[in-house]
């Protein structure tokens, strides 16, 4: 089957124009870049990508964390709860949860209904997603306490998710990606959750990684250029 390329748009192109290619930019000027590269007729989001100096094969050196941008990211958020108590479901309600439950939404998700983007959990209902862990888990939709959604509060949870709490994780190359806002965001509340970000990024180094820890950071609008950034 013959390979089909994609040629970068003229829009793109045009864009790629004004970022310098070997230049690192300070966190103020990538910023006014990236909103000013965004080559799409939508509300971009706008992306940062960390290459790390993690052996992402070795399990002591995965990162995985979260963070709660204080200017959140522009995206609605569909959070769903599992919790075997009572108050902890009316909690995770009330707070916004599209659905919150103990079996029947096991029983939903075993069926393919997954209407949300991400799932918290109550510690003692962790036990009643074995059955749906090969559903959820390759979706990137267990719940995991590193991220905050294991939670013994469902509704402060559900709460924090939908202000603009974020979970990340590098990928098998040991990169990281992660939407901190749109471009339609004023720069300052771009850069408060570029920082935001960044900072809880440093405090997530595993103690088993050695050497250089961040390598580089991009940031670009959603189908932009990359900007490198200095730290």
């Amino acid at each position: 089957m013959k390979k089909v390329e994609h040629k970068p748009s003229k829009r793109f192109l045009e864009a790629k124009t004004l970022v310098e290619k070997d230049k690192v930019y300070n966190i103020e000027e990538a910023m006014t870049l990236a909103k000013k590269t965004s080559t799409v007729k939508f509300d971009a989001g706008v992306e940062v990508h960390v290459k790390l100096g993690i052996n992402p094969k070795k399990t002591d050196q995965l990162v995985r964390s979260s963070v709660s941008l204080p200017n959140g990211t522009g995206k609605t958020v569909r959070v769903a709860a599992i919790s075997t108590n009572g108050d902890q479901i009316k909690a995770a309600k009330a707070a916004g949860a599209v659905i919150a439950g103990d079996q029947e939404l096991i029983e939903a998700i075993k069926a393919g209904k997954i209407e949300f983007d991400v799932l918290v959990a109550t510690p003692e209902a962790m036990k009643l997603l074995a059955p749906i862990a090969k559903i959820l888990g390759p979706k990137g939709l267990m719940p995991n306490p590193k991220d905050g959604t294991v939670s013994a509060n469902a509704g402060d949870a559900v709460t924090n998710l939908m202000k603009g709490k974020v979970s990340y994780k590098n990928d098998d190359s040991g990169n990281i990606h992660v939407m901190i806002g749109k471009a339609s965001f004023e720069e300052s509340k771009l850069i408060e959750n570029f920082k935001a970000f960044i900072e809880s990024l440093m405090k997530a180094k595993p103690a088993a990684a050695k050497g250089s820890y961040i390598k580089s950071v991009v940031i670009a609008s959603s189908m932009g250029p990359g900007i490198k950034v200095a730290l």
